[in-house]
């Protein structure tokens, strides 16, 4: 299966109105790159981040009916997307009539590989620079993010083929963990950071419980910690990811 190293930018972070407005897609080593004029205007936050404005979107084409649009289709129908936090990226393309029927996602590897919870942060570039992947391209900009994510898928495929008899036992294996749930072990923000989840449930269980609730008001987006915060207050009975 061909793989697609994929990054979007977007008007915002809520999958369920927002939409995309830079893509980069790299397969076989050849780089697609593309704005778009979405259906609604960028927000400032979002504006602030990637440094894309309305005005530089005024002039582009529409997504829907675009060139980027029918390769994307074309590839992703027989291909893996390799986004990192995946599932956001494949509701975005979704949302915009792009089907993603099999991905990996290099957000819950990093997660899932870290057995031993030495890594503070997993976000693209925090991961870029304690890595040391050496590559070029600059942050929140679609081409310069999958620089960085094919080099972190590379990192990681090693890990996983380490484990597996051939290449492509290594990616279903990819595909596997991408799919489900991450359980975290350990904090790494708040009143609690650094302290491990198994600890903190017993000493402040009612902290959980509040933070369980916080989460489900943005269950796309936050799937791994109300999964995580379930199984450590025993609400759902699942095994560890």
């Amino acid at each position: 299966m061909p793989i697609i190293f994929l990054d979007t930018e977007t008007t915002g972070n809520d999958v369920t109105k927002d939409r995309l407005c830079q893509v980069c897609f790299r397969i076989d080593g050849k780089t697609y790159l593309g704005y778009f004029k979405p259906c609604l205007p960028m927000s400032v936050k979002s504006m602030s981040v990637t440094h894309i404005t309305n005005k530089m979107l005024e002039d582009k084409p529409d997504f829907e009916g675009s060139d980027m649009q029918n390769k994307l289709r074309e590839f992703l129908k027989d291909g893996v997307m390799v986004a990192h936090n995946a599932k956001f990226d494949k509701a975005i393309l979704e949302a915009d009539g792009v089907l993603v029927p099999r991905f990996i996602c290099t957000l819950r590897l990093s997660r899932f590989l870290d057995d031993k919870d030495s890594i503070p942060e997993y976000n693209l570039q925090y991961l870029r620079y304690h890595l040391d992947l050496d590559v070029p391209g600059n942050a929140h900009d679609a081409e310069g993010d999958v620089n960085v994510l094919e080099r972190l898928y590379e990192r990681l495929f090693q890990r996983v083929r380490k484990e597996c008899e051939s290449d492509e036992e290594a990616v279903g294996k990819m595909i596997e963990i991408s799919s489900k749930p991450c359980i975290f072990r350990k904090f790494n923000f708040g009143k609690y950071k650094d302290k491990m989840l198994d600890e903190v449930a017993t000493l402040d269980r009612k902290y959980l419980e509040w933070l369980l609730n916080e989460k489900e008001k943005m269950p796309t987006e936050e799937e791994d910690w109300i999964y995580t915060l379930k199984h450590y207050l025993s609400l759902e009975q699942v095994p560890f990811a």
